[in-house]
């Protein structure tokens, strides 16, 4: 019987503590949507506006600048392009 009435206790407890949740809840979306439908007391300044920031271009460039170079590796290792004109052509990758 002892175990009967705590686990009726037990549950007295979650349900009433679900509801009282459930109420604080309900009664804070209903104040919430009360002030979105109620006009401002004053007129709101306007809202600042930033400029975005610039895109940042150098990573899609060091993205290619990082293929070219790949690309030219593999022409020097299978012997398209001599050590030198890789020297060459990576300088002027690198060099923008």
């Amino acid at each position: 019987m002892p175990g009967l009435i705590r686990g009726v206790a037990r549950t007295a407890v979650v349900a009433g503590t679900a509801t009282a949740v459930s109420n604080r809840v309900s009664r804070r979306q209903a104040g919430r949507w009360a002030s979105q439908e109620a006009p401002p007391p004053q007129q709101q300044a306007p809202q600042p506006t930033y400029a975005p920031p610039p895109p940042a271009p150098a990573a899609v460039d060091m993205d290619a600048r990082i293929a070219q170079l790949t690309q030219l590796a593999a022409l020097r290792d299978q012997g398209i392009l001599s050590p030198a004109e890789f020297e060459a052509q990576k300088s002027q990758i690198l060099a923008g």
